[in-house]
């Protein structure tokens, strides 16, 4: 079992999310009181609420998706996107690649894509969603290293709406073929405390849930 000091470790880690589609105002005042009172990395909402948020919390980290869950947009439609939702007052987004690209070996367009969205949002934080369920280990090598070169800031395993989560395996590949300075969001089914401190003693530096502030609640914290 982990310690209260684990735990709060723990959260301080976490994207505290709701990306369901049938999310309310409701859902994100519950998400805001929850991240700050646990001191989350950040909230993690579908872009519509991003504004919302912001006036409620102007202080508050927050994160949005874009291109989720499928990733199949157009790079122009995933700069708007980013653009808007920096407009909007998110701080960070996380953006899902085109996977069929990667499955086609378009090495270089989806580095343009990357590399773009990064300069469109400058200092704020781009974090890289790859969906590793759906992707060989080669695959997960080889967009690893395009990530790397691309100016982002995280790569990310998984939106959590497709048929698995992140692994153990994920992340070693990532660790294995990053630059030093890529970090690593694990993200997608990561339903307990201890299985997300997993996660971090591995080397990932955030981790996307929607669930480990309601178990420390649960726990009386």
């Amino acid at each position: 079992m982990l310690s209260k000091e684990e735990i709060y470790e723990v959260l301080r880690h976490t994207d505290h999310t709701c990306l369901r589609p049938d999310t309310t105002e409701k859902d994100i005042d519950i998400l805001i009181e929850e991240s700050i009172r646990f001191n989350t990395a950040s909230v993690c909402i579908p872009p519509s609420f991003v504004s919302y948020a912001r006036r409620k919390a102007p202080t508050l980290n927050i994160c949005t998706v874009i291109g989720f869950p499928l990733g199949y947009s157009t790079k122009a439609t995933k700069i708007v996107e980013s653009v808007n939702a920096l407009n909007e007052g998110a701080n960070e987004v996380d953006m899902v690649i085109n996977i069929g690209d990667l499955k086609q070996n378009n090495y270089e367009k989806i580095l343009d894509e990357i590399s773009s969205i990064k300069k469109a949002i400058g200092n704020n934080v781009l974090k890289v969603i790859v969906e590793t369920c759906l992707l060989t280990p080669f695959e997960i090598q080889e967009i690893t290293k395009i990530v790397s070169s691309s100016g982002a800031d995280y790569i990310k395993t998984s939106t959590g709406f497709s048929k698995e989560g992140a692994k153990d395996s994920d992340i070693e590949i990532f660790k294995s073929n990053r630059f030093p300075e890529l970090k690593i969001k694990a993200a997608g089914g990561i339903r307990s405390l201890e299985r997300a401190k997993e996660f971090i003693d591995m080397g990932c530096d955030r981790i996307g849930a929607s669930s480990l502030v309601k178990e420390a609640i649960s726990m009386g914290l």
